[in-house]
């Protein structure tokens, strides 16, 4: 098929030296550790108890809106505690969370009914995946069931099932695709029914051969779905820049892929998808890919959700030096990490600890020469140099003009700056900084509202009690002429 080329990218070092390497199961740890936030959206709500005995795949915490998710028990085990503890994410601080003590067991729960899917109806296939707890695993975790339920309201033509895989390192969506793709396949037919879709494009980069072979091989006796080699180009793996690269079509700024026709989820989703609607387990393990320099042995592991990163690296024989950086993801987009004392979570897709041989560590950032690479790059066609400026001078409003909203950021553009300037941070941070001022802003409405509420409340009040004295009044009045009438009356007789 004749595929389009999006604008800018790069072509990062690879690193990719699991690829080779089967996918182990990780030994149930001794404790679980699973935040009730592994979604976007509001934290799901606990539906457990501490102290309570649950079965595996049991629901343990249920969604709370339209984009949230539920958590389910990735073991059997005792609830020991709902708090507070380290969230995977730079800053290291806390979110609720729901701690489960493993008891060896492995034991189900009675609600695990194998069934025949393909005999649902598209809104009960979403609701099941909604039930489910399945989000996109590519890293984003937006609830697969909101998706899938967009065929219910308009014209979805192709589905894309992204298997880019473009991160550095990065290998578990390869070893999935090598190892299990006829569920894969299984999962991209129902997903086709719940969507209304008829076709679908599974994408592969051209550096996973292997991948590609097994899946054409799976999806052969289905006319409807192509697995499309696509070329290694980062950020492939970009929604986006997927739908672009496969049909040519652009998504509009500040749009979705369903606004022209084109839902994409991550291989990984479908294969989720299929675990749970075939064989009826929620959303409770994932792969992951544990490598880096300082990784004494990497691999790709089968991961109960809740494990800790640290638990990963120890069953990988340990660290071989001191990282010089810790990330939960891969370099380019993944999350920078204090400790590995962070749960794996739904989006968790790597643990990398890189050595400083691997870091080149770079000088400090230097004056912006305006060479331009960072626009030649950016794959959205937003110019990084202007918005860098604007927000590292506080002036976050006019980076807006320049498109902030619509930065995916990939990284691309720090990522080939040669003056070291660390733009895609300058980027968050600004988003940041507008989602504060929005929360003000909303919070000082929100308080302007209350006040004129007060002082509509104060002034009802007082009327009331106005018209209160005034009846007290007229009935005192009333009562007194009356008592006048009757003593005049007793006086004449």
């Amino acid at each position: 098929m004749r595929l389009f080329r999006f604008k800018g990218g790069a072509h990062p070092d690879e690193h990719k030296v699991t690829t080779e390497l089967p996918i182990s199961r990780m030994p149930m740890p001794a404790r679980l550790y699973l935040p009730l936030q592994q979604h976007i959206g509001a934290p799901a709500v606990p539906v457990v108890k501490v102290g309570e005995r649950v079965l595996k795949g049991q629901l343990l915490a249920k969604a709370s809106g339209p984009v949230s998710a539920p958590v389910h028990a990735s073991t059997s085990g005792v609830v020991t505690a709902i708090d507070e503890f380290t969230a995977p994410h730079p800053s290291g601080l806390p979110v609720r969370s729901i701690v489960l003590e493993a008891d060896g067991k492995e034991e189900w729960g009675d609600n695990i009914v194998p069934i025949d899917p393909f005999k649902l109806s598209p809104e009960e296939i979403a609701k099941r995946v909604g039930e489910a707890g399945i989000v996109g695993m590519g890293g984003a975790a937006f609830p697969a069931a909101v998706k899938l339920n967009l065929g219910s309201r308009q014209r979805i033509h192709t589905l894309i099932i992204n298997g880019g895989e473009c991160e550095p390192y990065l290998t578990c969506d390869d070893r999935l695709m090598q190892e299990r793709p006829g569920p894969i396949i299984d999962g991209v037919l129902l997903m086709l029914k719940a969507l209304n879709c008829e076709r679908a494009f599974i994408a592969v980069e051209n550096n996973k051969p292997a991948a590609q072979s097994a899946l054409r091989e799976a999806c052969a006796a289905y006319p409807g779905i192509e697995v499309v080699g696509v070329p290694t180009r980062y950020p492939m793996g970009s929604e986006k820049q997927m739908i672009q690269t496969l049909t040519g079509l652009e998504v509009p700024a500040g749009g979705l892929g369903a606004d022209i026709g084109v839902i994409v989820h991550n291989v990984a989703t479908a294969y989720a998808v299929q675990e749970a609607l075939r064989h009826g387990r929620p959303l409770i393990s994932r792969i992951v890919t544990v490598s880096g320099g300082a990784i004494r042995t990497p691999a790709n592991l089968e991961v109960p959700l809740g494990t800790l990163a640290e638990e990963l690296v120890k069953f990988c024989g340990g660290l071989s030096e001191t990282p010089q950086r810790q990330l939960l993801g891969g370099p380019m987009m993944g999350t920078s990490l204090p400790h590995l004392e962070v749960p794996i979570v739904k989006g968790s897709n790597g643990v990398l600890a890189l050595s400083a041989a691997e870091m080149r560590l770079q000088p400090a950032p230097q004056p912006c020469i305006r060479c331009g690479r960072c626009v030649q790059a950016c794959p959205v066609g937003l110019l990084p140099l202007e918005m860098a400026a604007r927000a590292r001078n506080g002036k976050v409003e006019e980076a807006l003009d320049y498109g902030l909203m619509d930065c995916i950021a990939c990284g691309t553009c720090s990522y080939v700056c040669p003056a070291s300037i660390p733009l895609t941070q300058y980027f968050n941070f600004a988003k940041g900084e507008l989602a504060r001022k929005r929360s003000e802003a909303q919070k000082a409405d929100r308080t302007r509202e209350l006040a004129r509420a007060r002082q509509a409340r104060l002034e009802r009040e007082a009327e009331e009690k106005r018209e209160a004295a005034a009846r007290r009044k007229a009935e005192r009045e009333a009562k007194k002429r009356a008592e006048q009438a009757a003593a005049e009356q007793e006086a004449a007789s």
